[in-house]
């Protein structure tokens, strides 16, 4: 064995060794091993700034994972519909996607109550009661998805072309409604059209529908205050409607255990966030329909609680409803409406 030859090979043990320690003393970023890829699908358009509050999820998902997940964001329907989205989740059409529960009626009994006219005040008050009922409830129809977090909306309230003060005023009127808010119009002795808000605007715009049952932000997020003329705020019957934000759940379990806490620690912190943004936009579109020059009706003190009596049968009809199925819906609707009281 020649001394170069020698030389050389303990110069490169030395190399292999002197990495090997390296590796140990400075190891690399934890999630840069693989790297995943995902699709998000949602029908907010672009320019929603619920839409841009997913936008800045998918970034602090991409951000604190290191870049080892990435995900593909469609907006606008352009991956799947809205009433599909759950159904694309499961199929693994969408990895991730963002939805209303009511756009697939009867398919979630026991998320109905959610959307009950409980006489929401505001936003964050709604998202933090959907996600505390998820968590106590845990419903099996969410059993097949990995739900990241749920988001609820402000005051869903009356907008309509003619001004509305007193409920003979809203008869014969044909309100534009989602899935279980079909019934509040019921109840005030419009005639309900059930619609997704991507197809929204052209309605009020052909006049398909005169106006419709919704939070104030649609006035402006999807340019709703272009038709309508007036708000009316019927807060004693105001509701929401629950929101889902799911994964697939093959997708999400085949994730590495310290990507899933990160994401968990993500989804936590939004719940708050997209709360607070139903909030903030609900504010700019008042001052939106302001500037327009459309009327915001307070409906008297009487007559606000009229508009909540005819709608308060609908709980008992809830209750009864889904007590026929065997779901626990007079323990779901008390949680709700004690958890309102004391939030």
């Amino acid at each position: 064995m020649s001394k170069g030859w020698l030389s050389g090979y303990c110069l490169l043990s030395f190399f292999a060794f002197f990495v090997f320690c390296l590796s140990i003393l400075c190891p690399l970023p934890a999630f840069s091993q693989n790297s995943f890829k995902f699709n998000y699908a949602n029908f907010f358009p672009p320019t929603h700034k619920n839409s841009i509050c997913v936008e800045e999820w998918i970034k602090e998902v991409e951000k604190r994972t290191n870049g080892a997940v990435k995900i593909n964001y469609y907006p606008a329907n352009t991956l799947v519909p809205a009433n599909q989205s759950f159904d694309a989740v499961l199929r693994g059409i969408a990895d991730i996607a963002m939805s209303c529960f009511s756009y697939t009626r009867g398919r979630f009994p026991m998320m109905e109550v959610i959307d009950l006219p409980l006489g929401y005040r505001d936003g964050i008050q709604a998202t933090k009661l959907i996600n505390a009922y998820y968590k106590k409830f845990r419903p099996k129809e969410l059993e097949n998805v990995k739900v990241m977090y749920l988001v609820a909306h402000g005051p869903g309230i009356l907008h309509t072309k003619k001004p509305v003060s007193k409920l003979e005023d809203i008869r014969g009127l044909k309100i534009k409604t989602t899935g279980t808010t079909a019934a509040i119009i019921k109840s005030f002795g419009a005639a309900p059209v059930s619609l997704t808000m991507p197809d929204t605007y052209d309605a009020l715009r052909t006049g398909v529908v005169d106006g419709i049952l919704a939070p104030v932000e649609t006035l402006q997020g999807w340019k709703h205050g272009e038709l309508v003329k007036a708000t009316i705020q019927n807060f004693g019957s105001s509701y929401t409607i629950g929101t889902f934000v799911v994964m697939n759940k093959s997708k999400w379990n085949a994730l590495p255990d310290n990507i899933k806490k990160t994401i968990e620690e993500i989804n936590n912190e939004w719940e708050y966030k997209q709360g607070k943004t139903w909030n903030d936009i609900d504010m700019e579109a008042y001052e939106y329909i302001k500037k327009r020059g459309n009327q915001i009706i307070r409906l008297s003190k009487e007559e606000d609680e009229i508009w909540a009596t005819k709608v308060r049968p609908l709980l008992d009809e809830y209750v009864k409803e889904k007590k026929a199925m065997g779901l626990p819906a007079d323990e779901a609707l008390k949680f709700c409406l004690d958890f309102l009281k004391k939030n």
